[in-house]
């Protein structure tokens, strides 16, 4: 059964609401199913000279988690945004807007930033004044919206379909968006306003040729690795992570090495390890999870073997790893299993040690989401529309439920800042 297959049991295709009408949403449940050996393709057969060496994912017990002072718990309301799409039913109206108290974890809503269409992911420039959404459609864009008083600054066309993530480029300068339809990557230059100017470079996924059951390359996540020093899209459709370096004075791609996961993986996002020498990515199609080492002086991704999402039987489709600001836990979003997975990092970011797994509260956990200081998790519940919050246990990394979901229209993204 194709990703696409899956995802219309559940209503949430996006390759089906392409079809229907330029301009409607695109709501995004991707699905797959499971697949076996895995390898490393020829772009990231050998690391790098002085690159980590390959690393694993177990649930074997070894050497105890990385620690690190935790950051100190903020006090007093804090912002919280939320994605949706707009046009899918039950959808919302735009951008939500809520606060969470930062230590009981209890979300209050305040309003809509209206005027942004089906903006599914969102993400904040680094000096917190201004939010950037994709409009996941058809004909992709990518909009700007002033936080002090909530003023849409405008949309740039993403150049392709269906964008699904968006990033800042940690100088500020430069707003990095994937779109999962075409397959392609944009650069928009980021205006000293927090308005985005005209686009300045489009890369399209046009090699490897798709995995089994995809139709054509799909561009799920692009991010920057913690040095600053190269650009990473991941793409399901190819099974590939591609590695970028970014001319800040232009705002062009080019093209520096490429890692292979197994076939018919699905790659779907990366998340790196704070020590910036690891990262981790979720398989959406095979229910996988790998630990990647990355080398910074050529960007360079290795990935390990695949490993279990600890969801067992039944069908499960991997969304999103975060990790604790010290480094010492992280958490797997499984849409299907509707449940998080903890792991515990160990060998200062090498390997991950399945602890256990607890209900989400809700359907289809599209997104998660810490607080800045790593004490609250957030999940988006995209067919339950809400989202939920866990107080994170900083000793143990135990997630304990704080409160009742809070009800979002169509939640796929919580953004807490």
């Amino acid at each position: 059964m194709t990703s696409e297959a899956a995802a219309d049991r559940g209503g949430w295709s996006r390759r089906h609401v392409l079809g229907l009408l330029a301009g409607a949403a695109v709501p995004a449940g991707l699905a797959g199913c499971a697949g076996s050996d895995g390898t490393v393709g020829p772009a990231a057969s050998s690391p790098a000279r002085n690159a980590p060496t390959a690393p694993s994912v177990g649930a074997e017990a070894e050497a105890g988690a990385t620690t690190a002072s935790p950051s100190p718990t903020r006090t007093g309301p804090q912002p919280l945004y939320i994605g949706t799409y707009t046009s899918a039913e039950g959808g919302g109206t735009g951008i939500g807007v809520a606060t969470y108290d930062a230590r009981s974890g209890r979300v209050a809503g305040k309003g809509t930033i209206t005027g942004v269409a089906d903006p599914s992911y969102l993400a904040v420039h680094p000096d917190g004044r201004t939010l950037y959404a994709v409009n996941e459609r058809t004909d992709g864009g990518v909009t700007a919206v002033r936080l002090s008083d909530r003023e849409v600054l405008g949309t740039r066309s993403s150049g392709g379909e269906a964008p699904c993530q968006l990033s800042v480029h940690p100088g500020g300068r430069w707003l990095l968006s994937a779109n999962y339809g075409s397959g392609s990557v944009a650069v928009h230059p980021i205006e000293d306003s927090g308005a985005l100017g005209e686009r300045t470079d489009l890369v399209v996924h046009d090699s490897p040729a798709p995995g089994p059951g995809q139709d054509g390359p799909h561009a799920h996540q692009v991010v920057t690795s913690p040095d600053g020093g190269h650009v990473l899209a991941v793409d399901l459709g190819t099974d590939t992570v591609y590695s970028y370096r970014l001319d800040e004075s232009r705002g062009t791609l080019s093209e520096v090495s490429r890692a292979r996961t197994r076939s018919g993986a699905g790659p779907r996002h990366l998340t790196f390890h704070p020590g910036g020498r690891y990262a981790y990515l979720a398989n959406e199609v095979d229910n996988t999870v790998v630990v990647c080492a990355y080398d910074p002086g050529s960007g360079r991704l290795t990935p390990g073997d695949p490993r279990s999402t600890g969801t067992g039987a039944g069908s499960n489709y991997p969304a999103q790893l975060v990790v604790t600001p010290d480094g010492s836990y992280a958490y797997l979003a499984n849409r299907g299993h509707d449940s998080l997975t903890r792991y515990a990092v160990e060998a200062d970011g090498a390997r991950l040690k399945l602890l256990d797994t607890v209900p989400v509260g809700g359907d289809f956990p599209r997104q998660i989401a810490l607080s800045p200081d790593g004490g609250l998790l957030f999940a988006a519940l995209q067919r339950s529309s809400a989202v939920s919050v866990f107080r994170v246990e900083a000793e143990s990394g135990e997630l304990r439920r704080a409160g009742a979901p809070f009800a979002s229209p169509v939640a796929v993204c919580a953004l807490p800042l």
